[in-house]
Order: structure tokens, then sequence, then C-alpha cells
């Protein structure tokens, strides 16, 4: 009798495990890999401590994962900033007091990003926002320039861990805007997007 116990509870212990074990297997894993660090993404910046209650993006700055596309398709607007992550809705609020890059006007910058597991990659593009733009409003299509001032072409190449290229900045641009990067992944559905706060001399 005793033996049929311990077999039963043997088998309801094989049995409570299967659960779990499913659980473990079927969790997604992070998907987020890349951020600008020049200029200074807002997700970066809320790693450092720059800015904060930021929520969870402080511990993943590379996470800004949203479908690709854009400007056609991709995030909605108001939530580009954060790819269109409710989870990360803190980067679109325009009220934090997020840090400006100086950007010098009409002139060449050198662009970097961080890329933490580097994905076959179409291109890298760059948008700003318009003059008279509301810094007052989450960014939205209508705030932007309708094309990139810089795109870089990577053919499907898959880039370093650090990527580094120099384009020239959009002329006639004064005082603070916002760019937009843009990493268009060729072997999946998405991109990673990265909003930056800048002044134009």
């Amino acid at each position: 009798m005793s033996g049929t116990r311990t077999r039963r509870a043997a088998a309801i212990a094989a049995l409570s495990l299967i659960p779990l074990g499913a659980s473990v297997a079927l969790a997604p894993s992070a998907s987020g890999h890349g951020y600008t660090q020049n200029p200074p993404s807002r997700s970066l910046h809320c790693q450092q401590g720059a800015v904060s209650d930021c929520g969870p993006i402080q511990w993943e700055p590379q996470s800004v994962e949203g479908p690709k596309g854009f400007p056609s398709a991709g995030p909605a607007d108001g939530m580009i900033c954060a790819g269109g992550n409710d989870q990360f809705a803190q980067l679109d609020d325009q009220a934090k007091p997020w840090p400006r890059t100086p950007m010098p006007s009409g002139q060449n910058f050198e662009f970097e990003w961080t890329l933490k597991v580097p994905h076959a990659t179409s291109s890298f593009r760059y948008f700003v926002t318009k003059n008279g733009w509301d810094p007052g409003q989450p960014l939205t299509r209508a705030q932007l320039e309708p094309e990139p001032f810089l795109t870089v072409d990577f053919g499907g190449q898959r880039p370093p861990t650090t990527v580094n290229h120099t384009g020239r900045l959009p002329a006639g641009k004064s005082g603070h805007h916002m760019v937009l990067a843009v990493w268009d992944v060729a072997d999946t559905a998405n991109a990673f997007y990265a909003c930056s706060d800048v002044t134009f001399s």
C-alpha cells in the first residue's frame, strides 16, 4: 500500500513539473538589441540616470523594438519614441527634462549605435522634426520631415556591435529639435527606434 502511495506521489510530482518546464521552454527571449550612443537616445539617458521615473527601459535601453516600415507603417503616432511599446511609454513623455545634444546645423556629424545583438541590416535612417514643431506634444509623423536626412544602406550585411557613420545634418535648423533614428532589420519584421533631443546651432 505504501509503495502505491509512493508511486502515486512521484507521478503527481512529475506532472506538476510539466507546466513549469513548458512555460520555461515557451517563454520568449529578450528581443531588444540596440540604441544610439551618439546622439544619446532617451533610453540611454534613462539607463544612465540622467532622467528619472523611466520605468523598465532604464534596465534595457536596447529594447525599443517595433514594426518596421516607418513612416508608412511602424509605431503609431504618439508612441514612436517607445517603438509602440506601452511598457516604454515614458519615452514619449515630452514633459520630462530630456538632455539635449548640441548639433551643428548643415555640418557633418558622427552617429554611433551600440548593438547588443547585431542583426542582418537593411539600413540606418535618420529623421528630424520640422521647423515650428510642437515640443509639448508626443512625436508624430506630421511633426517630422517626410524624408530621412540621412540613410546608410547596409544591404543585408551584419554590422559590428558598434556602428559609426558620418553624415551631413540638415541645414536651416536651430534650437530644440528631435532626431529619430531607425535601425531597419533585414531578417525580421521589426526595426529599432531611438529618439534623441538635440539643439541645433
